[in-house]
């Protein structure tokens, strides 16, 4: 058997790549790469900005043309680095070798050996990391899980009115309304996504230890942690000054935990849009020349919710791993980081998956109110709760003689269907004052849903 050309060997880079390939701007080699040299010449800018070791500021025209060095990072560029890192087999000397010989190329050489001043790798990477990970998540997947946010607030207005039967531990319970359950998710998921647009992305900018050493014997005179502070805030993220040879990655733990726990709420949203698709709540639209079942026609899948919970799975359990991974590093630096950091774009590429199939989902399903209608109607049992919870208060008002009303409704429900005609000449024969009577009589399934349609509203 011969061997096939080279393929993509991740679907992500491959059968779903038009899904995720927003996030390669930023989360791919390539993207941090160029988020290294980006690094590396506003640094240099940062020092000959303060004619640090005889330099002098340079000219706006000059700092446009070296800050083209990463505005315009493209093709050239990737292969320049492929080349040079075969060579020094380490990926952030070759981004170096790289600056300075764009340096020369623009006539900059006097300024040469201001590339990588006192920085050890990870003061390039993790000022790197910080900046792909939050243009990834405020670029890409932030508007998405908002997209998914505003259909399923669109979904609930739409239907904070369709009477459902609620089903907890699997069984017909308390009504509620198709809207309010919807609007949960919507709640649900707003408060985690306020959470994560609150955390920090930090790095560190310290040198070979995180004590600034090698800065204090070149120039001992010049107050380092606050032109790293001043630096690493010009970028337009945040500062740690408390650190070993690496930023500690707490803010990475704190950012994939929240980022799961979105996942999390996603993966019982679809799970359960799935469940009503089964129950024949929601009716599938039929998609022109899709094909539900390579064998029975009648079929049409609801993949875009399975598609999204497998997803939301493997990305689960790689922001997992990587919160677990990234919160220690032995003494002053491992490079266990390292490796793992390179799944980031992975963890993030099968969540923007899982959000994409959702936010396409929500838009393919419509609500089959017949269908609610006719399950509440065949659960009138539900009213128990309703009639048990009257009767209390007649007693504890005095305009009633029942000792125990629980007990009472219990024998007559439990494990039982009980429809509308027994229901009702149950309640008549109940020692209870009239108006309340008259209210439990005019009551039904499908309108013993409480404050379910306001509460929708609070959805802004």
């Amino acid at each position: 058997m011969t061997s096939l050309p080279p393929q993509p060997l991740s679907p992500l880079d491959g059968r779903y790549a038009a899904a995720v390939g927003s996030l390669a701007d930023y989360l791919s080699e390539a993207g941090l790469n160029r988020a290294r040299v980006e690094v590396e010449v506003e640094w240099i800018i940062a020092l000959t900005d303060r004619s640090l070791f005889g330099s002098s500021p340079l000219s706006d025209e000059n700092k446009t043309r070296l800050r083209g060095l990463y505005r315009d990072f493209g093709q050239a560029e990737i292969d320049w680095l492929a080349a040079k890192e075969a060579v020094t087999r380490h990926d952030v000397k070759a981004v170096e070798y790289l600056v300075r010989d764009r340096l020369s190329a623009l006539g900059l050489d006097a300024i040469a050996e201001l590339t990588h001043f006192a920085c050890t790798s990870e003061d390039i990477n993790s000022a790197s990391y910080a900046l792909t990970v939050k243009r990834a998540v405020e670029n890409v997947w932030l508007p998405k899980l908002h997209a998914v946010i505003g259909a399923l607030g669109d979904l609930a207005r739409e239907h904070r009115d369709a009477p459902m039967l609620s089903r907890t531990h699997g069984q017909p319970a308390t009504p509620s309304t198709m809207g309010k359950e919807i609007a949960v998710f919507a709640w649900r998921l707003a408060r985690v996504a306020k959470q994560i647009e609150g955390g920090e992305y930090l790095a560190k900018f310290s040198g070979a230890t995180g004590t600034w050493s090698a800065h204090l014997a070149a120039e001992p005179d010049v107050d380092w942690p606050e032109l790293s502070r001043s630096f690493i805030e010009g970028l337009g993220i945040d500062f740690n000054v408390l650190t070993t040879q690496i930023e500690s990655h707490d803010w990475q733990v704190e950012l994939y935990d929240r980022v799961r726990h979105a996942g999390g709420i996603l993966h019982n949203l679809a799970t359960d849009v799935w469940t009503y698709i089964s129950l024949g709540f929601f009716a599938q639209i039929p998609v022109a020349g899709a094909t539900g079942s390579s064998t029975m026609p009648h079929k049409i899948n609801p993949i875009r919710f399975e598609n999204a919970e497998a997803n939301l799975e493997i990305s689960g359990g790689l922001f997992s791993t990587l919160a677990q991974t990234l919160v220690t590093s032995r003494m002053q630096r491992d490079l266990t980081d390292s490796t793992t950091q390179r799944n980031i774009g992975v963890a993030f590429g099968h969540s923007l998956l899982a959000l994409d199939n959702l936010q396409r989902g929500l838009t393919e399903i419509s609500l089959s109110r017949d269908v609610l209608l006719a399950d509440l109607d065949a659960n009138w049992e539900v009213l128990a709760e309703a009639i048990q919870t009257v009767v209390r208060a007649e007693i504890a008002a005095g305009r009633s003689q029942i000792t125990d009303p629980y007990a009472l409704l219990k024998d007559l429900t439990r494990g039982r269907r009980v429809g509308a005609p027994e229901l009702a000449e149950f309640v008549r024969g109940l020692d209870i004052g009239e108006p309340a009577k008259k209210r439990l009589l005019a009551l039904t399934p499908a309108t013993y849903a409480g404050l379910a349609d306001d509460l929708v509203s609070r959805l802004g």
